[in-house]
């Protein structure tokens, strides 16, 4: 009886152990996050490695809907309003799936974010469908990766990579009506950000006059700030104000200098050669 129960413990600690085991995962899991206009996008995804095998045509048959990835479904995450395709997404996690082909891929963004196989996949669930060409590349990617690319401040590109495969899904999202809300606001306050707004007006094309304005305002109220000053001095070259620019270029330069930051004298004297 003893000898009976000692096997059966022996047993049982063996089906325990084995049950503990842990491998790497063939095709491994993968989650990025990326900031993106006023919010962020996230992908998840698994990643499949090419082990020799030949991809596109064979192991993902062309025409046909593909998860893209393995194990469990695609998925991405906006956190703030999209527009794809020409078609606005609200905030919400979506089913990221796709038919490929030899010389194009349709890209499909869908309700379903569970789709493992083709026969779970229903087409009147899809909120954008996008055709989009496929790039050569010269070298391989082993494992199919995902990531965004191509970032600015109203547009990123998606881009899926596999073999020497590449397609991209253009994604843009509308920030300016909402961030010139928030100066306009910001403005009536006690403590205006003057130096965030003129940078915002700067660097993307609007009243130029008024982005000096408000840098002007931002120097007065911090004198030692060398990285207003710099801007100033930049502002003022693209309103062709050459002297003024110089000056406070200069002056940039030499609290630069005393605060030992060495980037913005180098960016100071960039400034001041192309000012002569």
């Amino acid at each position: 009886m003893k000898k009976f129960m000692l096997a059966a413990l022996l047993v049982g600690s063996i089906m325990t152990s084995q049950a503990q085991l842990r491998t790497p995962a063939p095709s491994p899991l993968q989650t990025i996050k990326q900031d993106f206009g006023l919010g962020s996008i996230e992908i998840a995804y698994s990643r499949p490695a090419m082990k020799g095998r030949k991809i596109f045509g064979d192991l993902v048959p062309y025409g046909n809907v593909w998860r893209t990835g393995a194990n469990s479904a695609t998925t991405l995450q906006f956190s703030d309003e999209v527009t794809i395709g020409g078609v606005k997404l609200a905030p919400g996690k979506y089913g990221l799936l796709s038919i490929p082909n030899k010389d194009s891929w349709t890209l499909i963004i869908s309700k379903q974010t569970d789709v493992t196989s083709p026969s779970a996949y229903k087409q009147e669930m899809d909120v954008v469908r996008v055709n989009v060409p496929v790039s050569k590349t010269n070298d391989r990617t082993e494992n199919f990766m995902i990531q965004v690319d191509n970032i600015k401040p109203t547009q990123c590109q998606i881009e899926l990579s596999w073999d020497q495969v590449k397609v991209a899904l253009t994604v843009d999202t509308d920030i300016d009506t909402r961030i010139m809300q928030q100066i306009n606001t910001a403005m009536q306050g006690e403590k205006p950000p003057y130096f965030n707004a003129a940078m915002y007006f700067m660097d993307n094309g609007k009243d130029l006059n008024q982005a000096l304005s408000w840098f002007e305002k931002a120097a007065t109220a911090t004198p030692t700030a060398y990285w207003v000053l710099h801007q100033l001095a930049n502002c003022q070259a693209k309103l062709g104000k050459k002297a003024e620019a110089k000056a406070s270029a200069q002056k940039s330069k030499e609290l630069a200098l005393a605060a030992k930051n060495m980037d913005y004298v180098k960016l100071n004297d960039k400034l001041l050669a192309e000012l002569k």
